[in-house]
């Protein structure tokens, strides 16, 4: 028999989380798929370790209930989040203030719902409403502050585009926020949001990230990031992904591999990070990245003795190391075995010298306890973390380069799991376009010509 003209409609090259969401898309248009992963197992960043029953994940990476792509991506429908409690906890000179999102709309009532959960948060937790230097000083900045985050959770996302673009910091100081709001409170949460300590990203991305964070509470998934790949993974046709495969070389009409030579296709997607598709694709633009280091700590004292309970804890006056931490076996108790805690820690840009020495001391102050007997379990530290979004960014970089060459990720879109996940979604808008096709032509088993999936 003659070998067909094809053998599969559309090859994915990386099985990252934009890669293996845009998979879902196509097979379900009736689009025959390949996803090709140099690594040894799918996932890309989104990587957990696993050290004696402890899941310990590289990046750290905070999201939020709101995202609209983590309802609409298929194969997810199984996604356990596990949430912190409402909005963060701030330290501020050796005490606690708690600041979280408003109940609803940025009306009075939403202001005031603000306060009063200030005010009734556990003793011993959060700072007096009205002690001199707070992070968020009296009740009035609360509610001021309640309110403000009340609006922008109901801004639509085109008004907030339409704001002019500056650096996130001077934007901040140029929208009137008291200093006090803005050192002790944006700063510091917008740093752990969009991971960059100096806040030179694009305003317009930071209110992006500022309106998650009104709308949906912070959450991980249970069990570790590696559970969110692994679920897309599973989901998908037998025979989809094949890891251990290097891909050296792209056009529009194959891909050529270094383990099973070329692959013909109607179309190829390039769905992993900024540099390896500009190593695929000379000219494509690579963008600069934070660095972001992830340091994993035990210790046997009981989960009571941490007065944090399940927050997210930031640093309102970034005197050390650590952005923010979390005794993350409160938050999700599937990441340690029984009887242990799991503090998670993540440090922004390069890292200090004897870095665990200087993370111990930080938390020893964020905590309020001793950490000598805390065990290290691992520092992960991953130079490329997060494409920097700097002024001017376009959050709708193109997805098509060519008629049957397309790319998707973070990179494309905005540098978080939303961001590589709606740009999957435009991706393969632009290619069923382009393949005219409601359903895929009929054409070899992928599984048959391509070597076995993992």
């Amino acid at each position: 028999m003659l070998e067909p003209a094809y053998q599969v409609d559309v090859v994915i090259v990386g099985a990252g989380v934009a890669g293996l969401s845009a998979a879902h898309r196509l097979t379900s248009a009736g689009v025959t798929t390949a996803v090709l992963e140099a690594a040894s197992c799918p996932g890309g960043r989104m990587s957990t370790e696993k050290v004696d029953g402890f899941r310990l994940d590289r990046l750290g990476q905070l999201l939020s209930m709101s995202y609209p792509e983590l309802r609409r991506t298929p194969g997810l429908g199984r996604l356990v989040l596990r949430r912190f409690a409402p909005g963060v906890l701030l330290h501020h000179d050796g005490h606690r203030q708690r600041a979280g999102a408003p109940a609803g709309g940025g009306s009075a009532r939403g202001a005031l719902h603000v306060v009063r959960a200030l005010a009734s948060a556990p003793r011993g937790t959060t700072a007096p409403a009205g002690r001199a230097g707070a992070p968020l000083g009296g009740a009035v900045d609360q509610a001021r502050l309640g309110a403000a985050l009340g609006r922008i959770a109901g801004t639509p996302v085109e008004r907030l585009l339409a704001r002019p673009e500056l650096p996130a910091a001077q934007a901040l100081a140029a929208r009137g926020v008291p200093a006090r709001t803005v050192d002790g409170f944006l700063r510091p949460l917008l740093a752990a949001l969009l991971c960059d300590r100096e806040l030179t990203t694009s305003s317009r991305c930071a209110d992006l990230a500022l309106r998650a964070f009104a709308g949906g509470r912070l959450s991980v998934p249970e069990g570790g990031a590696e559970a969110l790949p692994e679920l897309l993974a599973r989901a998908l046709p037998p025979g989809t992904v094949h890891t251990g495969v290097r891909v050296t070389s792209v056009s529009t009409t194959s891909v050529t591999t270094a383990e099973h030579g070329e692959i013909r296709c109607r179309a190829v997607l390039l769905a992993t990070d900024a540099r390896a598709a500009a190593e695929l694709l000379p000219g494509l633009r690579v963008p600069d990245f934070h660095s972001v280091t992830v340091v994993h700590h035990t210790t046997d004292e009981p989960a009571a003795a941490f007065s944090t309970g399940t927050s997210l804890l930031l640093d309102a006056e970034r005197g050390g190391p650590v952005a923010h931490t979390a005794v993350l076996s409160n938050v999700d108790p599937s990441r340690a075995p029984a009887g242990r805690v799991l503090i998670s820690s993540t440090v922004l840009g390069p890292p200090p010298d004897e870095i665990d020495t200087a993370v111990r001391m930080h938390l020893s102050r964020l905590y309020g306890m001793s950490t000598r007997r805390w065990e290290t379990l691992a520092v992960h530290h991953t130079p490329e973390a997060v494409p920097a979004m700097r002024p001017p960014h376009d959050l709708r970089r193109p997805v098509r380069l060519l008629a049957g060459l397309y790319v998707c990720g973070d990179h494309r879109d905005t540098s978080t799991l939303q961001g590589a996940l709606h740009s999957a979604h435009r991706a393969v808008s632009a290619i069923l376009t382009d393949l005219g096709a409601a359903g895929s032509l009929h054409c070899a088993d992928p599984a048959a010509t391509l070597p076995r999936a993992a």
